[in-house]
């Protein structure tokens, strides 16, 4: 907390401040906690009517009366990264949306809005980075409007927590009824610690998914449209550990340039515990390495407790929280 020569806490922050990461403390109502003061780190996305909203790395909206604060200060835009490969946002951003490309995509201005009939919220969600071209509420209308003409609802993939990320376009989300209804995180480590994790034995890869891998696969039903998404990107494998009836485990990386991703990791939850998860993994990573790629990066659910502790055990670690926020149900607004 900023404090002066006197040695007294200071507020300086303004409503001019808006848009930049900040630190704030405020004193806490009587009854709310057994602490005096409350400490809170984010992006100040609003300041209007006496009251801050400051957007925290997980994408949640704090609101803070201004009469309660005691001190504030702006600091630096992104916290500096303990381990792992250094990434923007956006170089992120792009790398995922490449490995995991939709049917059909159109450009707004400087957004990607991507369709897919509907399989999965990523390839069916508009990818904004940068400016659309237009004021956002028309940029909002032609979304809804491009979604609706294909019996979709409108979806928009925004991100928190890193330079960069979207912080005032969740806001401004948020304050016209859009509703985030996922939020999940992307993380990134090195290549090399987990291609060192395991032997791999017993991995079968290959470029095509079949019928085993699918079995494994957490969704069922999966059309021609799902089939297409799964072999999308720049050099994709699948690996498949060999079952009775149906694999043990299975897996999926894409490899783009330094980097390789890793989704649909899944084991049978019979023989959980067996090391199989790590094996995908370690094939997957070699194969990758072998590619050219350093740098690895996976997307993990905030509740998903037992892969947060694998991954973390092989050297991973948050990068930025991504969300999807999904249209208003009825704004009166004509699509």
């Amino acid at each position: 907390m900023e404090i002066s020569a006197a040695g007294r806490l200071e507020v300086r922050i303004t409503a001019a401040d808006v848009g930049k990461r900040v630190s704030v403390r405020r004193l806490n109502e009587a009854g709310d906690t057994a602490e005096k003061f409350t400490d809170t780190v984010g992006v100040l996305t609003s300041w209007d009517n006496g009251v801050l909203v400051i957007t925290r790395k997980s994408g949640e909206g704090v609101h803070i009366p201004e009469s309660s604060l005691v001190a504030g200060k702006i600091v630096a835009s992104a916290p500096a990264r303990r381990r792992g490969p250094a990434a923007s946002y956006e170089e992120l951003a792009r790398v995922a949306a490449r490995a995991w490309r939709p049917v059909e995509s159109e450009r707004l201005g400087e957004w990607e809005l991507r369709a897919a009939s509907g399989f999965t919220r990523r390839a069916n969600s508009v990818l904004p980075l940068g400016d659309p071209g237009m004021p956002l509420d028309a940029a909002l209308t032609a979304v809804r409007r491009w979604y609706g003409e294909r019996g979709l609802p409108a979806y928009v993939q925004t991100a928190t927590g890193a330079e960069g990320t979207e912080e005032m376009l969740c806001a401004e989300l948020e304050r016209r009824g859009w509703e985030r209804e996922v939020t999940a995180e992307l993380w990134t480590g090195g290549l090399a610690p987990v291609a060192d994790r395991a032997e791999g034995a017993g991995v079968v890869l290959s470029r095509e998914v079949d019928g085993a891998w699918l079995s494994r696969y957490g969704r069922k039903g999966v059309s021609d449209v799902a089939l297409r998404v799964l072999g999308s990107g720049p050099s994709v494998w699948f690996a498949t550990v060999p079952g009775a009836d149906a694999p043990a485990a299975i897996g999926r990386c894409v490899v783009d340039g330094r980097w390789a991703s890793f989704a649909a990791v899944e084991v049978d939850p019979a023989q959980r515990r067996r090391g199989l998860a790590t094996a995908v993994l370690a094939a997957l990573a070699r194969r990758a390495l072998d590619e050219g790629a350093s740098a690895a990066w996976l997307q993990v659910e905030a509740d998903n407790t037992a892969a947060r502790a694998l991954y973390t055990g092989m050297g991973f670690a948050a990068h930025h929280a991504y969300h999807h926020y999904r249209e208003p149900a009825d704004t009166g607004t004509d699509r």
